[in-house]
């Protein structure tokens, strides 16, 4: 049985509120919330109400109160906070899973949906690889690929998944760098994502595919040795 919709709480509207002013940058991570009595004025809401709000942020990860220094701002949305809590419970197999099922994902549709400006990126970022390779400087390298893995991501035009995608940043990087290093026989021209690009290119969502699911066999088949 249907049951008719309750309005909004006020707190509800405190912890939208909250969330609206970090994820649109008027506070930034690390920064610190106004004072309490500033914030109740700014929202017209008691301190109970304040409070109760911000202790379900605490708790959903996106705020962190420290003793003496105030409310500081953990996370630059809900779902950073909720992707981070899960990925620090991941194992590296699981995290790199997940990470190139997305990428197969955004391959295909940035085959199907990529602009001229996309393309120009990639390229770009393919250009960085191959610098970085021709030093041999590891972490350079690990930069402009995840640069480029998020070029494609945003080439896919789909928000979500780029929200997704973007969130895992950081083990992503991780992710990358354990596997290079794990490797004694590391081969950075076959980490160059050039057949990737040329399909983004073509826009052959065959090829497309097909790259990154023997991608992402080669990466399974290296975590197993």
């Amino acid at each position: 049985m249907l049951k008719k919709a309750n309005r909004m709480s006020l707190v509800e509207q405190v912890i939208s509120q909250i969330e609206n002013l970090i994820e649109s940058g008027h506070w930034t991570v690390g920064s610190k919330l106004p004072p309490e009595m500033e914030l109740m004025e700014k929202f017209e809401v008691s301190r109970n109400t304040l409070r109760e709000a911000i202790h379900a942020l605490v708790h959903a990860g996106l705020l962190e109160t420290k003793q003496g220094s105030g409310t500081i701002v953990r996370s630059s949305s809900a779902l950073e906070a909720t992707m981070h809590r899960h990925i620090a419970k991941s194992n590296l197999v699981e995290t790199l899973e997940v990470r190139l099922a997305l990428e197969r994902e955004a391959a295909q549709l940035a085959a199907k949906r990529r602009g001229e400006e996309d393309i120009d990126i990639l390229k770009t970022c393919i250009k960085q690889c191959r610098n970085a390779a021709d030093k041999g400087e590891l972490e350079e390298f690990i930069s402009a690929d995840i640069k480029f893995h998020k070029s494609l991501v945003k080439a896919a035009n789909n928000q979500l998944l780029q929200d997704l995608y973007e969130h895992m940043t950081d083990p992503l990087y991780f992710s990358i760098q354990d596997v290079m290093v794990m490797d004694s026989e590391f081969d950075y021209e076959k980490e160059i994502h050039s057949e990737l690009l040329e399909a983004i290119c073509q826009k052959n969502v065959e090829d497309a595919t097909k790259y990154v699911n023997e991608y992402i066999n080669e990466f399974k088949k290296r975590l197993s040795r």
